[in-house]
């Protein structure tokens, strides 16, 4: 009884085996099927072919930026700070009133400098002469304005009206466009056409067919027309410039550039 016991036992072990055996290549079976199924028709590695293009658009701008500067040099700071500040004032309320709004005018520099001489030693003899030194004669502020002009006519007179109330340094005077935006999807729309027309026409020269877009990429170059203009009036740190006409200031245009890439894949 014992040994039949013991045969029967053997048994469904041994059954009990090859079941998990069914189950585990049942199991992979199912597996590689589903993968295959979903892997069917898909080329892990398509041949591809990759075309750039460029757009560019010309517009005319719409603002100008131009920097106005008061720099006054005296022995003391509080000399410095009062002459400083009450040209600044009369620069900014000249600025004002050709237009300008108070929203478009900022400070970006605001800064106080010791001034040095050096000093030769008075002790000098034939032979030998001590080492001179640094000597404090005063201070140096400067106070500038960033001004955003929106009429571009009224840039030449800003200018002008700036140097008469005391402003001895303007420089930076460059020209963009506010709203950009829609030159540059201009710009891009003109490269991806380009791109597009070479990807066709590379196509057909190769025998070969444009399946889809696999990527796309964009380097757009925006560039900001910048006016060499920068003058020193006279009177720098002692008072206003004598009233002289205002210059021409002429404004160009600006080109909106984009450079796209775009990858097809092909068959």
């Amino acid at each position: 009884m014992d040994y039949q016991f013991s045969e029967l036992k053997n048994l469904k072990t041994i059954f009990g085996i090859f079941a998990i055996l069914f189950l585990v290549s049942i199991t992979a079976w199912f597996g590689v099927g589903v993968w295959s199924k979903i892997t069917s028709g898909v080329d892990q590695n398509p041949a591809t072919i990759t075309v750039s293009g460029d757009g560019e658009i010309y517009a005319k701008p719409d603002l100008g930026i131009v920097d106005f500067s008061v720099v006054t040099e005296k022995k003391t700071v509080a000399e410095a700070m009062a002459e400083n500040t009450t040209q600044m004032n009369a620069v900014t309320e000249a600025i004002k009133a050709q237009g300008v709004e108070a929203k478009d005018i900022k400070t970006i520099n605001f800064s106080i400098y010791p001034k040095y001489e050096y000093k030769q030693s008075s002790a000098c003899t034939i032979s030998y002469c001590p080492s001179g030194k640094q000597v404090l004669v005063g201070y140096e502020i400067t106070n500038q304005l960033e001004v955003k002009v929106r009429n571009l006519d009224k840039v030449g007179d800003i200018v002008q009206k700036a140097t008469d109330a005391g402003a001895n340094q303007v420089g930076n005077l460059q020209f963009t466009i506010d709203e950009e935006d829609a030159f540059k999807a201009q710009a891009r729309q003109e490269a991806i056409n380009k791109a597009k027309d070479k990807a066709e026409e590379l196509a057909s020269q190769l025998g070969v067919k444009l399946v889809k877009i696999i990527s796309f990429s964009e380097n757009g170059n925006y560039p900001i027309y910048y006016n060499d203009y920068m003058t020193t009036a006279k009177g720098m740190g002692g008072g206003a410039a004598e009233s002289v006409p205002a210059p021409q200031i002429e404004t160009g245009q600006n080109k909106i550039t984009s450079s796209v890439s775009i990858t097809y894949e092909i068959k």
